[in-house]
Parts: C-alpha cells; sequence; structure tokens
C-alpha cells in the first residue's frame, strides 16, 4: 500500500511539473511575449519575467528528474514491462534530457547582453516548448502499453 501511494505521489509530481513547464511556455510564448512586444514594456520588465520563469522551470527540471528516476526505477521492476515499453522510455529521456539541456543553455544565454545573444535565444523557447508537447505524448503512450500489459 505504501509503495502504491509513493508511487501515485510521483506520478502526480511528475505529471504536475511537466504541466506546470509546458504550460508556461505556452503562455509565455503565446501570450507573455506578445503582450511585452505591444505593451513596449522595458528591457526590466522582460527581464524580471525571465528570471521568474527561469526559476520555475529550475524548480520542474529537479522535480523532473527526482519523479522521473523513481519513476523508470519502478516501471521497469514490473513484468509486464514489454520491449515497446523500453524503446518508448527511451525516446522519452532522450527528448527530456534535450529539452532540459536547451533551458540550461537558454538560461546561460539570457546572462549575455541583448546585443551578445545568439540565435538560440529566439529558437530554444519553441523547440522546448515542442519537445515538451513530444514528451507528454510519449508519457501517456507509456502509461496506456502500461495498463495495455496490466490487463493482460
Amino acid at each position: 500500500m505504501l509503495q502504491f501511494l509513493l508511487a501515485d505521489v510521483m506520478r502526480s509530481l511528475h505529471i504536475l511539473a511537466g504541466a506546470a513547464w509546458v504550460g508556461g511556455s505556452v503562455v509565455y510564448l503565446v501570450v507573455i511575449v506578445p503582450a511585452l512586444r505591444a505593451s513596449k514594456a522595458g528591457p526590466a520588465v522582460a527581464a524580471e519575467l525571465g528570471a521568474l520563469f527561469r526559476r520555475l522551470v529550475g524548480v520542474c527540471m529537479v522535480t523532473l528528474l527526482v519523479t522521473g528516476v523513481f519513476l523508470i526505477v519502478d516501471r521497469l521492476s514490473a513484468e509486464s514491462v514489454g520491449p515497446a515499453y523500453v524503446a518508448i522510455l527511451a525516446v522519452k529521456i532522450v527528448v527530456s534530457l534535450t529539452m532540459m539541456v536547451l533551458a540550461i543553455l537558454q538560461a546561460q544565454e539570457a546572462r549575455r547582453l541583448v546585443s551578445h545573444r545568439g540565435r538560440l535565444w529566439s529558437q530554444a523557447p519553441r523547440w522546448i516548448l515542442f519537445l515538451g508537447i513530444v514528451a507528454f505524448v510519449l508519457g501517456a503512450t507509456l502509461t496506456g502499453l502500461f495498463e495495455v500489459n496490466i490487463v493482460r
């Protein structure tokens, strides 16, 4: 019972952290950035919003790493996991780690002067969002595969 409760808490935290990061990315790219441009807000406002969002992303990344490792061990120890599950899990891990590396590089780019920021500055947020959506789809696929194998 305790193992089930712990696994349920870890899954919930994993989903919440992913939702906060991916949902926050949607809001940031679709709402906040256009609003900042339309309002001609000063660079200080944009920098503060960026710093706050980077803090949220940092918490999400730590949460996703801790819960992800737990969930990997938990699921791979189950007898019902097959090769398709392992293959999709491997792809999800690569996608998720790529997302995190891009976020770390983006945070480093944010420390540079605006005039010295490279192409990564403008492209990384879109790639992070895309990869986050892919990770969610892969996660849903993994859940479906796991549940189907349990029923059999």
